[in-house]
């Protein structure tokens, strides 16, 4: 009977062994995660997680991998994986053999300059463990600093001031949200939080970060020390490529793919924050996307072509962030764009199209209060998918439905 094995149980890892079952394998299936927890959502560990409740919401409960004969295999590390071989041994001195192999292994936060991960009042944000820590500095009258100001960040600014306690944040850049969202809608965002009450600073350099007995600080270039009661570093992510490096997988910005998830050795797959690969749809560049619907679809396209489906990747990349009442949506990527349009929504809510020198639309970005934006970026979504020139002036008209645009 056939096994596979996926090491990296997360959101993707799960997914995907669950789509196995889904479309029909009934062979072994291995599910190897090194947290002591079942598979986990972790975008709500910014957000909702930290105001309503600290459980984590899981993928699926035990009983589901049971039902579904998946063997779920937690607190387990992979030591190596052997391509020639077929095997994957662990730390404890265990070999599985596998037919089929998919490397699920997820992103981890990028460590600040002589941070070493001891510090207790230094954190990152990265598991559940990571927001329980967290989680004790968000009270009324409390004051969490955070280096970065990019979605993390943002969202646990958002989320401290939603539970009273201070917060400042400190990005390096000219201005938050530098890569990848537009400077309107950063500066709407930026207003919101300035109107919340965070502190936000761009443009500093930081010299050093210091646990002190009962506080933090954040020593910046110019002189200044920002102290508080503990230190949120949040300044992006790096694949873990460690297991594929060393067993020869090709590397590049992450484990690099081709359009069916497959990696440069045979019968092994690699999807979700850990891959790069090319889009089809940008001309095949080649990207690493860290989001949530990635690691979903990726998790079910990973499924399909470990069973011989031959399936390319074709969705169109999408972002979403939660801050306050104001919900981003991104679809596409905006790279490339000669020009852009806007379409105001009211009440504030607006979405800017970006287009390339031919007219055909690469991305669309927008804001909004609630789902205000999420009709329309679905629309854009599909418009992006299809690779449509549509008109500028109907795209700058609301009274202009984007649906008759993609019927067109």
């Amino acid at each position: 009977m056939p096994h596979f094995v996926i090491v990296g149980a997360g959101e993707c890892g799960a997914r995907a062994a669950f789509s196995l079952r889904e479309k029909g394998f009934d062979g072994d299936i291995t599910l190897i995660g090194t947290e002591p927890l079942a598979p986990y959502e972790r975008p709500p560990l910014s957000k909702q997680a930290l105001v309503e409740t600290i459980e984590p919401k899981f993928v699926a409960a035990l009983e589901r991998y049971q039902e579904r004969t998946i063997d779920l295999r937690l607190d387990t590390t992979v030591a190596a994986i052997e391509p020639v071989s077929k095997t994957v041994g662990l730390a404890d001195g265990q070999t599985l053999g596998y037919d089929k192999l998919l490397l699920a292994t997820g992103a981890s936060p990028r460590v600040f300059p002589g941070i070493d991960g001891t510090a207790q009042r230094i954190r990152m944000l990265r598991t559940h463990a990571d927001a329980l820590t967290l989680r004790t500095a968000l009270h009324p009258g409390r004051h969490i600093a955070i280096i970065g100001g990019g979605f993390i960040g943002l969202e646990l600014a958002a989320t401290a001031r939603k539970l009273g306690a201070n917060a400042t944040v400190i990005e390096g850049l000219p201005r938050v949200l530098k890569r990848g969202v537009p400077e309107e809608i950063a500066e709407m965002i930026t207003a919101r939080h300035r109107l919340e009450g965070v502190d936000i600073r761009c443009g500093l350099a930081i010299e050093a970060v210091r646990e002190e007995t009962e506080r933090a600080s954040i020593h910046l270039a110019d002189g200044q020390v920002i102290s508080a009661d503990l230190v949120l570093i949040g300044i992006g992510a790096s694949p873990n490529i460690a297991l594929a490096e060393t067993a020869g997988l090709a590397i590049d910005n992450g484990i690099a793919v081709n359009e069916r998830l497959e990696t440069s050795a045979a019968d092994i797959y690699a999807a979700g924050d850990c891959c790069s690969f090319p889009l089809a749809l940008y001309g095949g560049r080649r990207v690493r996307l860290e989001s949530w619907r990635n690691a979903q679809d990726q998790a079910n396209l990973a499924a399909a072509n470990m069973l011989g489906e031959g399936m390319e990747i074709s969705a169109v990349p999408w972002f979403w962030s939660d801050q306050y009442d104001l919900t981003l949506q991104i679809a596409g990527l905006a790279d490339g764009a000669a020009s852009h349009v806007r379409r105001d929504l009211g009440d504030g809510s607006f979405i800017l199209f970006h287009l390339d020198a031919s007219g055909r639309l690469l991305a669309a970005s927008g804001i909004g209060r609630g789902n205000a934006v999420a009709r329309d970026i679905r629309l854009a979504e599909m418009l992006i998918a299809a690779r449509a020139h549509p008109a500028s002036d109907a795209l700058a008209a609301s009274s202009v439905k984007l649906k008759s645009l993609l019927a067109a």
